[in-house]
């Protein structure tokens, strides 16, 4: 008897369980209930999200444009083909990544591999060891048992000057994890695992700052070397000496720093900040003027008061005619209509894409890219870059918005940086 009872009370609760889960299932976004008449409800929003401006980022409206040469070809290059493309609105920084937010970067990194060498992490709810950052954003850096516990970071004795004991910045990795869409998209095994399409890299993220020497020979560049990412005088200044894989890990630390926050707040996560591809970053330099020649839209480059209207080599070799010798403020002269600061001039800007001389020619007028995540035994072909922009040190012709230009993704340049993107989420695209 005993035992039916305690089988009645059993299928009881299996039955409250059932109804109850149901009833909880059926809550919509608003609080109310579904009702239970077996038809299409779809699945509740369980938590409510909002996305606001990325600081220091302004929004590119989505929008068609003509993309390739507005006007003749006078090298007859033939690597751009003019074709109306579309393109997804997305948020782009408003000036090129400058000297003091990249610190933020390196500083970061620096902070986390002291952090571990010295200890200061916590068990996580998942099992896993995390810093302790409460703890590595008060190391006190010249303290000399905090010198004994990083050693390991330390330039070794023989590369010391005066015996003075500094960071080893070839010593500051970042350690990156990202999903290969591209790959696991051409892959047609499903006995593949997933674990074959996660690419796990270690990029040293110190500037290169001997790139000015190097970049120019026999000239004395030695000052702007020793100077120019390390002296607050620089803050402002875009960030050079960054190789198009440095700018990548950047965009991925950029989205760790950011989603972190937002999960900490139990918040959902945002979109990824990643480079522009070749067609987002011209769409976005043309700033709506589909046939400008120009990011400020007209076909010279001075205004009517013969001001020179970007920071090039003007002339002959003039570098100090429009107002410096080598590069200026981030958000020096006058935006786009875009609110884009220097897409002509100032430093190029690497962007994600391959370059591929006939790339126009069969790219896709939806979003067009062409990327190839080369690794270190292809050719050197395959790790060309795409640049756009122009900079400090290039003739009036290379800042118009349809010049194309490469670099090799390993090779960092005195006028080479780069800004980031980030892809609007479709609810906030279609309330606008």
């Amino acid at each position: 008897m005993i035992n039916r009872i305690i089988s009645l009370l059993a299928v009881f609760l299996l039955v409250f369980t059932f109804n109850s889960c149901t009833m909880l299932g059926g809550k919509n976004g608003s609080g109310g209930s579904y009702p239970n008449d077996g038809q299409l409800h779809g699945v509740p929003q369980i938590k409510s999200w909002t996305s606001t401006r990325p600081y220091g980022m302004v929004y590119v409206p989505g929008g068609m444009f003509h993309m390739g040469p507005s006007d003749e070809d006078i090298n007859y290059s033939y690597t751009a083909t003019n074709k109306a493309v579309s393109i997804s609105g997305f948020w782009m920084d408003a000036t090129e990544i400058t000297n003091n937010e990249y610190k933020q970067f390196t500083n970061w990194v620096r902070d986390s591999i002291a952090a571990k060498l010295m200890g200061y992490v916590k068990q996580g709810q998942d099992g896993n060891e995390y810093i302790d950052w409460n703890k590595a954003r008060n190391i006190k850096w010249g303290d000399k048992s905090v010198i004994e516990k990083i050693d390991a970071i330390i330039v070794t004795p023989d590369n010391r000057i005066f015996g003075k004991k500094e960071l080893d910045a070839a010593k500051l990795v970042f350690q990156s994890e990202v999903f290969d869409y591209k790959a696991a998209a051409q892959n047609r095994d499903v006995t593949v695992p997933r674990s074959a399409f996660i690419v796990r890299t270690k990029t040293p993220v110190y500037p290169d700052t001997i790139c000015w020497v190097r970049d120019f020979a026999y000239a004395y560049n030695e000052p702007m070397a020793k100077s120019y990412f390390s002296h607050p005088a620089y803050g402002n200044y875009p960030v050079v000496g960054v190789n198009w894989k440095q700018a990548t890990a950047f965009c991925e630390w950029r989205t760790h720093l950011m989603n972190s926050y937002l999960e900490s707040r139990k918040k959902l996560i945002n979109p990824d900040f990643r480079l522009p591809t070749e067609a987002q970053w011209e769409y976005a330099a043309r700033g709506g003027r589909s046939q400008a020649q120009y990011p400020w839209g007209g076909p010279y480059l001075r205004n009517k008061k013969g001001c020179l209207l970007a920071n090039f080599k003007p002339g002959r070799g003039n570098y100090a005619e429009d107002g410096a010798l080598y590069t200026v403020r981030a958000d020096a002269y006058w935006p786009n209509d875009f609110g884009l600061y220097n897409m002509a001039g100032n430093v190029a800007e690497w962007t994600a894409s391959l370059y591929y001389e006939g790339a126009g020619v069969f790219e896709h007028d939806m979003n067009p890219d062409i990327r190839w995540n080369a690794k270190e035994s292809d050719p050197p072909r395959m790790k060309r870059k795409t640049i756009r922009g122009g900079s400090w040190k290039d003739v009036g012709f290379f800042l118009q918005t349809s010049t194309r230009s490469y670099e090799y993704q390993d090779t960092a340049k005195s006028y080479i940086g780069f800004r980031c993107i980030q892809d609007l989420p479709p609810s906030l695209r279609r309330s606008r």
